[in-house]
């Protein structure tokens, strides 16, 4: 079974068979380490890796890197130790909860990429979900969104309150604000003016940008399709009708992106298209959620409205 290259998320990963449980280390470690120094990496940069890159390239001038990493090392690690701290708690919401379950699944796989704005692509777990029963892969499902969120909400808070918007804004990207985001900063920041939900990206500070790229990850992982976090909750709520619902989201989000014209969603909807829609079975889709997960999960379905920015990033 394909592993979906997408943010972080939930996954069955292990064909079926009866050979003891192994996990790999080395890759898990590795990976985890080269994350830490590409989100570093962003974060010395000021979120702007590929405008830094060409200005080494078009100058010559290839001290700039030793430049940046000396004078902005401490907005670097900040960032760094707030976005891998958001994601390696989201991880571990869902390995721990498999530990409990005893279902088999690997150690967290962190995916760096320090050519884009936030120097990651997220972290994946594989997952062998034909071992969870119904109530079981719900709460694995949703573990690591609410754990990730635990760290994101005040990291957003203290980087809100933060923001200094009177500094020239450097480079020419902005965010997009979830609408979360858009309420803490009417009320925390009633001085700063959104610009249709835009901030320079020039006037973020570390805790800003972790925070959103938390709230960004766990929107994502929220939708409900397939085998992402949202899917998961959603299908234990649903059984098959959830496909019906993973399929209209899919094509909301086609005709969104196409009327909007937001080609930062291109790839997303290409990774889902590939992957598919539909949640395969539990291992006993007959267990009953109770009264309290079942109210939980209906509310978490509200994450995506509150947590997804739908146009991520624009060029000014």
């Amino acid at each position: 079974r394909a592993r979906r290259p997408s943010a972080e998320r939930v996954v069955d990963d292990f064909e079926d068979d009866d050979s003891p449980p192994r996990r790999r280390i080395v890759l898990p470690i590795m990976l985890f380490a080269a994350t830490c120094l590409s989100t570093f990496w962003v974060g010395v940069t000021h979120w702007q890796p590929l405008l830094t890159l060409e200005r080494m390239v078009r100058d010559g001038d290839l001290m700039l890197a030793r430049q940046l990493t000396i004078g902005h090392w401490s907005e670097g690690l900040l960032y760094m130790l707030c976005v891998m701290g958001i994601l390696l708690l989201h991880e571990l919401g869902h390995f721990v909860a498999t530990l409990i379950y005893r279902v088999r699944a690997s150690l967290p796989m962190f995916l760096p990429f320090p050519f884009n704005p936030i120097g990651t692509f997220g972290a994946v777990i594989g997952m062998h979900g034909g071992q969870a029963d119904r109530k079981q892969i719900f709460d694995i499902g949703l573990a690591g969104p609410l754990a990730g969120l635990v760290i994101a909400v005040p990291v957003m808070l203290i980087g809100v309150l933060e923001l200094d918007v009177t500094r020239p804004a450097r480079g020419d990207l902005q965010m997009h604000c979830p609408l979360s985001v858009v309420w803490m900063i009417r009320a925390l920041r009633p001085d700063i003016d959104l610009h249709d939900g835009y901030l320079w990206l020039g006037h973020a500070n570390p805790w800003f940008v972790a925070g959103w790229v938390g709230f960004l990850i766990t929107g994502l992982n929220m939708l409900p399709i397939s085998q992402l976090d949202g899917g998961h909750v959603s299908y234990t709520l649903l059984g098959r009708r959830a496909h019906l619902i993973a399929r209209l989201t899919v094509v909301v989000g086609i005709a969104f992106m196409v009327y909007f014209w937001a080609p930062t969603m291109i790839l997303m909807t290409v990774l889902l298209l590939i992957v598919g829609t539909d949640h395969p079975p539990t291992r006993d889709d007959r267990v009953r959620l109770g009264a309290f997960r079942t109210v939980l999960g209906w509310g978490s379905l509200a994450i995506p409205i509150l947590c997804f920015p739908p146009f991520i990033f624009r060029m000014a």
